[in-house]
């Protein structure tokens, strides 16, 4: 019987959520062919290949992909172990926060910096993927809280609240209904490119696809730029000084609804005050989200109410 060592998995899921061998060097303190002679006897150890050859970065394989399922839960529970055993006086609780949104992740530090300085034991990874992948990973215990939008209002989600959704165009954009309209997005697994093909094609309107970006600055960029339109919700749109189209001679988008999800087992408790905190920026006055988000106000000058 094959028994793999924590260390190895451990370097694996580093190297997985930096996105380079060097970088994961540098967060484990150790030197790049270390790094890489802990992934190469992993992989022995397995018999399988972890990465694909690609010169895009760090590629999972699909056995690299079923392995770090496994990887994060297994540390998980030796981390809760480790814990139960030493009265959680030395062990380090580690919060794995998922979020689809590059705005998220640009208001969401500070308030993870805040929250660490209460709890100096804290750490946290922050993983921003599309939804669908997302919740895959927080279903399957990947992840410990999970913020991202939804369709309809989520049940089981610790906040939500409803999104209005608007189109968005720059300056110098002129539209003709008499030719396909012309959309900026995602991609596919958005669930703001979903939306919009869904609302265009509800009311008979053609489209086509002139920009998709995994970047939201190369996305408002090309608003700007007149080259189409997009759709984001009020909130952000406002906080990012985005143009709200008011007056589009377009079909109004349905809302959707912003959650923040907990995972149940592990430690909840801990989990529940991040997501309060978290709740206070995401929910909180729009105007003054705006300002943290631009950098202007910090979040210990805000209010608690959420």
């Amino acid at each position: 019987m094959t028994n793999v060592p924590t260390d190895l998995l451990r370097t694996l899921i580093t190297v997985v959520d930096v996105g380079s061998y060097t970088r994961a060097a540098a967060v484990l303190g150790v030197t790049q062919p270390a790094v890489s002679a802990q992934l190469k006897r992993l992989q022995v150890l397995l018999g399988a290949e972890l990465f694909e050859r690609s010169t895009q970065g760090v590629v999972l394989s699909p056995a690299g992909k079923a392995v770090v399922s496994r990887a994060r839960r297994l540390l998980s529970l030796n981390d809760e172990i480790v814990g139960c055993a030493d009265g959680g006086l030395r062990s380090e609780l580690v919060i794995r926060i998922g979020t689809p949104s590059d705005f998220v992740a640009s208001v969401v530090p500070e308030t993870l910096a805040r929250f660490r300085a209460k709890r100096q034991d804290v750490r946290f990874i922050v993983r921003s993927e599309f939804s669908d992948a997302l919740v895959r990973q927080f279903n399957s215990g990947e992840l410990d809280l999970l913020i991202h939008h939804t369709t309809s209002p989520p049940p089981d989600a610790r906040h939500s609240e409803e999104q209005e959704v608007v189109w968005i165009r720059g300056r110098s954009f002129r539209l003709d209904l008499s030719k396909p309209i012309p959309i900026v997005s995602y991609g596919d697994p958005s669930i703001y490119h979903k939306l919009a093909v869904r609302t265009l094609r509800a009311a008979g309107l053609e489209y086509e696809h002139v920009f998709e970006s995994p970047s939201m600055h190369s996305l408002t960029n090309a608003v700007a730029a007149g080259l189409g339109i997009m759709l984001f919700t009020r909130r952000r749109a406002h906080a990012i000084g985005l143009g709200i189209w008011e007056d589009a001679p377009l079909p109004r988008p349905s809302p959707l609804y912003s959650g923040i999800f907990v995972r149940e087992s592990g430690a909840r408790e801990i989990y529940e005050q991040l997501a309060d905190e978290l709740a206070t920026v995401l929910h909180g006055p729009l105007d003054v989200q705006a300002r943290i988000y631009a950098g202007e106000e910090p979040l210990t000058a805000r209010s608690s109410a959420a």
